[in-house]
């Protein structure tokens, strides 16, 4: 009797044999992704095709909730605040999970407190663009345009605090331009805005732009990486068309998937294994490729790692630019 009632007890002790196979039973519902960006955006292609194959691979639908508003700051703050368990994650981008503490004075959450990393899902340069309407052609031309008009040239940004906006941020200071700001719910209505002539100059993804590029509307004068970058080759880096100030530039926009801080070790293992063979898939590398994308993966600590490394790099950009949210 006494071993059949300590056996009883330790059965019902929190913590015990009840907590490991819950865990291992997950996902037993549906897993929502809340991606900080509006649908056919860079982030959202990569939500997508991931979502198509997680969705046979874990055995549940996969929905995908695109909320682009404020940057992606506030789709970041309600996945803060979500049940740590697994069914809510958050697909975000540097703005939000790198830059937005040094930028926002309020934000509602804190990237590094709040969420645990889960994987790199894509890296791409940003690509420096006009409006075919602007009349320039290269660099150098922009550059000597922006400086005989100060303030008069607008660029388009997918977002405050996003690379794209940042980028911009440190271009006007290191080749010694002012260009007014004027912010998008992500990379799609800002594309737009510069096809139609309404803005004029545009650091964005070149999965947001290729299309526009490709059909005339939008000009590509040059990349935002040291080296030229594979799916759009015969595009030149900022740094190597001779203008001062810009011989070093670099800016990589990225996007990674994180989810609430205390969600067990278990499931953010499950999601960084699942979703790191998905990357590493010929056809879905292939996909990514053929949009500009570079597939990402990694550890959770080395996607971490990134977002720290991100943070001190851009807030430093933040402050001695000047950059605001506008």
């Amino acid at each position: 009797m006494k071993k059949f009632l300590l056996f009883t007890i330790f059965l019902l002790l929190p913590g015990t044999l009840t907590a490991t196979p819950t865990r291992a039973q997950w996902p037993q519902k549906s897993v929502r992704i809340v991606v900080a960006a509006p649908g056919g955006s860079s982030v959202d292609i990569v939500a997508r095709l991931i979502a198509t194959e997680l969705r046979a691979r874990l055995g549940q639908a996969i929905i995908i909730d695109n909320k682009p508003a404020a940057g992606g700051t506030i789709a970041a703050a309600e996945v803060a605040k979500s049940a740590a368990d697994g069914y809510t994650l958050y697909l975000g981008f540097n703005g939000p999970l790198a830059n937005a503490p040094t930028l926002y004075a309020s934000l509602g959450y804190n990237p590094h407190r709040d969420f645990v990393p889960i994987i790199l899902t894509g890296s791409q340069p940003n690509l420096l663009a006009v409006a075919a309407n602007v009349p320039v052609n290269s660099l150098k031309e922009l550059v000597a345009l922006a400086k005989s008009r100060p303030g008069k040239l607008t660029y388009a940004s997918v977002g405050n605090g996003s690379v794209s906006h940042l980028c911009m941020e440190l271009f006007k200071k290191q080749a010694g331009v002012d260009l007014l700001h004027v912010p998008f719910n992500g990379g799609p209505p800002a594309t737009l805005a510069v096809a139609a002539g309404e803005v004029q100059v545009i650091f964005a993804a070149p999965s947001n732009l290729m299309a526009q590029v490709k059909a005339g509307k939008i000009k590509a004068l040059a990349v935002t990486r040291l080296r030229r970058f594979a799916p759009i080759a015969e595009i030149p880096t900022l740094a190597e068309l001779g203008v001062a100030g810009l011989a070093q530039f670099e800016a990589i926009a990225w996007n990674g998937l994180v989810a609430p801080a205390a969600t067990p070790k278990e499931i953010v293992a499950r999601l960084n294994r699942e979703i790191g063979e998905v990357l590493r898939t010929p056809e879905i590398k292939r996909k990514l490729f053929d949009v500009g994308i570079e597939a990402g993966g990694g550890t959770p600590e080395e996607f971490g790692q990134l977002i720290r490394d991100e943070a001190k790099k851009w807030g430093e950009v933040i402050r001695a630019t000047g950059a605001k949210v506008d």
